[in-house]
């Protein structure tokens, strides 16, 4: 070789190098620029190790069963076991099928992109991402609308970060974590919520076909929504299970079998805070978790927050219990006693409200509901208009969408009718609670929370009736008195108040006006002329005083009236005041946590119910005797007649005045459960006491409720006894047996009381 080509060679040689090597120093140049950040934002180790993102925060029910979330993205998280194999080998065959072959960038499938999609134009080859840049996306989103010269850089960008990812995670933490950042569509984040909104299902348990579905979904989950666009989801379907075909995922016989199997979207629900079990109750439970998290804060020195955090809320709610009170709460106020109000009132004017409200008092009470709406707030706030331009579009017939028991229905009528057409429905609240612990089993606030938003259990507070009576008669019992057994003169009973008037209440009926009778049968009947006898010999005072014992916080006038049962109250507090007795006396506030746990499972915070001492052991075995009574043979009786309950039941029912309001309050050893039933507005009721009587309105929900309870295998409830107090009792509490005994015994009072 001559000196000068020694000297071209040499020159060559440079230049080949050069060209080897300059674009692997560009590229090191590149990707560590971007990796020191230089070119924007790059997440840290720290962030990879924990990455940021809005969990939704989970509540559990007492038996483990998903009752809701709160959040912001509907999302939880699941480890990799939770996965079915359907469901990754669906993804790796659509998505990505050299995952296990590559570190986070696949050489291979970026050629194909170059080749076929850029030179070649093919659209429909495919892209080049792998499941760990889709990762990286989901983890840290791209800035919206990005010029060609921006996309080239988030894309170099997201390589890195995949190769980081690969390095960080196992190939089965990065397929679960990207599972859990997808959008499935219907507010279902991540894998979780999405089994469970389209199929009722955990992602542990999803079939082929299932997993087809929602591998399919991640496309376009719009496009190819399997309950709008079921066509289209069909196609893409047989697009995955091919591609499971292809791979050896599936055989070809299964590809053939499932590929023309019908889409079941029966169980499709989309899980929002109007559907689920359990609405009422996560919703008030909701209000209460947001004031705790302001005064709980996390290691990081901010404030827990139960929309992003990803709290795990265990709660008292037994999920099984919690559908037999709502398919009792359905089957009476549905199959029954709304068809009964509408019958009840059918061809009346005035309907649904009483006669005996006067024009006036009506017009008020529509106004009033009126304002309350969204509309009148829109028209009010936002559009600015003036009265008469709000009271012409209320008065203006349009379409809408209303509830009805047997399903929403689409109709034309005005705003104000429809206003009118809601107050036709009697709504109810019923709470079911261990007495022994506090914990709160079941809770039904409502007939429709989508509909009927308003809390019946521990929002609203309406007139209690009789149901207030066994508080009077306790401070008889307590006292030491009187017994069950003890008998008073049922005559009227006349208490003179602060300005010189009297008060004397009227029997609800005549019988056994006149004669003696026992504490027993007074309260089963609930005689209101016993009633007076009791509040005037105790004092207003020291019911009050003892009903707060008992955890009441409503407020209450001291008045000889309150004996019949004229305070507001709420179910939550009445249930949880006559679980006393069954627990011994000690009053125990009901409670709707148990404990909360972080996004890691580690203990935030348990619970344990406030408790105190309302009554000694004896007092409340006694008020357990006369409650029984009240089933027996009283006012509950329908309990053994109709429903066919025989077990030991203490109980009581309350009717107020004009039948506006119809309670029942049941308690056997091991679950006390409260109902009340009325409308929106107490002047809206039934017209006789035969159909407004708390008998008829509150309980069959707790018969039925109770029926279902017994009947279920799995749910261990008691029909034993009421455990009598260690101490043996020296009184009487079978009345029946004493009057066989003893016919001539009557014990005397001063009649000066009276």
């Amino acid at each position: 070789m001559t000196k000068k080509e020694a000297k071209d060679f040499k020159q060559y040689l440079k230049v080949f190098w050069i060209i080897i090597f300059a674009p692997v120093a560009l590229a090191v140049l590149i990707f560590g620029s971007i990796s020191l950040g230089l070119w924007g934002f790059m997440p840290s180790f720290e962030e990879l190790e924990n990455p940021k993102s809005n969990l939704a925060s989970e509540i559990y029910s007492y038996d483990g069963q998903l009752l809701g979330t709160y959040y912001i993205h509907n999302r939880s998280n699941v480890n990799f076991e939770e996965l079915s194999p359907n469901l990754v080998n669906a993804l790796l065959a659509t998505e990505d099928i050299r995952f296990h072959n590559h570190s986070g960038v696949d050489v291979r499938s970026i050629m194909r992109v170059v080749v076929r999609n850029i030179l070649g134009g093919q659209r429909s080859a495919g892209g080049g991402s792998t499941l760990s840049q889709q990762l990286a996306k989901n983890l840290f989103p791209r800035q919206e609308n990005p010029s060609k010269l921006q996309m080239v850089i988030i894309k170099l960008k997201e390589w890195v970060t995949a190769a980081r990812l690969e390095r960080n995670y196992t190939k089965d933490e990065i397929v679960a974590m990207y599972l859990n950042t997808v959008d499935f569509g219907s507010h279902a984040f991540g894998i979780r919520l999405a089994a469970k909104t389209y199929f009722n299902t955990t992602p542990d348990s999803l079939k082929t076909e299932e997993a087809a579905v929602l591998v399919g979904l991640l496309k376009a989950p719009t496009w190819f929504h399997p309950v709008r666009n079921p066509e289209r989801s069909f196609l893409r379907r047989e697009v995955v299970l091919s591609q499971m075909e292809r791979y050896g995922f599936i055989s070809p016989h299964e590809y053939d079998s499932l590929r023309v199997l019908p889409m079941d979207m029966s169980e499709f629900r989309i899980q929002d805070q109007n559907t689920g079990p359990a609405t009422y109750f996560r919703e008030t439970l909701r209000h209460q978790l947001a004031q705790w998290a302001q005064t709980r804060m996390k290691p990081d020195g901010t404030y827990y927050n139960i929309y992003r955090d990803g709290l795990k809320i265990y709660t008292t709610i037994d999920a099984r219990m919690q559908q037999h009170a709502e398919d009792a709460v359905a089957e009476h106020m549905g199959g029954y006693l709304q068809k009964e109000f509408f019958n009840h009132w059918r061809g009346y004017r005035s309907a649904p409200f009483g006669e005996d409200l006067s024009q006036e008092e009506m017009n008020r009470l529509m106004n009033n509901s009126m304002r309350r709406t969204d509309r009148f707030n829109y028209l009010n706030r936002v559009v600015k208009a003036t009265e008469d331009s709000i009271r012409k579009n209320f008065n203006t017939p349009t379409s809408m969408r209303i509830f009805t028991w047997e399903g929403e229905k689409d109709t034309i009528m005005s705003p104000m009718d429809s206003i009118r057409y809601y107050k036709h429905f009697l709504n109810t609240g019923m709470m079911a609670m261990e007495p022994q612990t506090g914990h709160v089993r079941a809770y039904v606030g409502g007939i429709n929370f989508e509909h009927f938003k308003f809390d019946h259990v521990y929002q609203s507070r309406r007139q209690v009736g009789s149901t207030f009576k066994p508080f009077l008669y306790t401070l008889a019992m307590q006292e030491g008195e009187f017994g069950p057994c003890t008998e008073i003169p049922n005559i009227p009973v006349s208490i003179e108040l602060h300005d010189g008037t009297f008060w004397q209440p009227r029997n609800s009926s005549s019988a056994r006006e006149g004669e003696m009778v026992s504490l027993k049968w007074a309260l089963a009947n609930s005689t209101n002329y016993i009633s007076a006898f009791l509040i005037k010999r105790y004092s207003p005072h020291a019911l009050v005083n003892l009903v707060k014992q008992l955890g009441v916080r409503a407020p209450m006038d001291p008045v000889p009236a309150i004996a019949l049962g004229t305070p507001d109250i709420s179910v939550y507090e009445m249930v949880g005041a006559m679980a006393t007795y069954a627990n011994k006396g000690v009053h125990i506030k009901p409670s709707f946590v148990t404990h909360i746990e972080d996004s890691n499972g580690n203990l935030i915070e348990s619970f344990i119910p406030e408790q105190n001492e309302a009554m000694n052991e004896q007092t409340a075995y006694l008020m357990l005797e006369l409650l029984k009574g009240v089933v027996q043979y009283g006012t509950g009786i329908r309990l053994r007649t109709r429903y066919g309950l025989t077990n030991p039941i203490a109980g009581k029912t309350g009717t107020t005045q004009n039948n506006s309001d119809g309670w029942f309050i049941g308690i056997t050893p091991d679950l006390v459960t409260g109902v009340w039933v009325g409308a929106e507005d107490r002047g809206i009721r039934f017209r006789t006491i035969t159909l407004g009587q708390g008998a008829n309105m509150a309980l069959p929900i707790w018969a039925k409720f109770m029926t279902r309870l017994y009947e279920d295998a799995d749910i261990n409830i008691s029909m034993e006894d009421f455990e009598p107090p260690l101490t043996p009792l020296n009184i009487i509490t079978d009345c029946e047996r004493l009057e066989e005994t003893e016919p001539q015994r009557r014990d005397i009072f001063d009649q000066s009381i009276f």
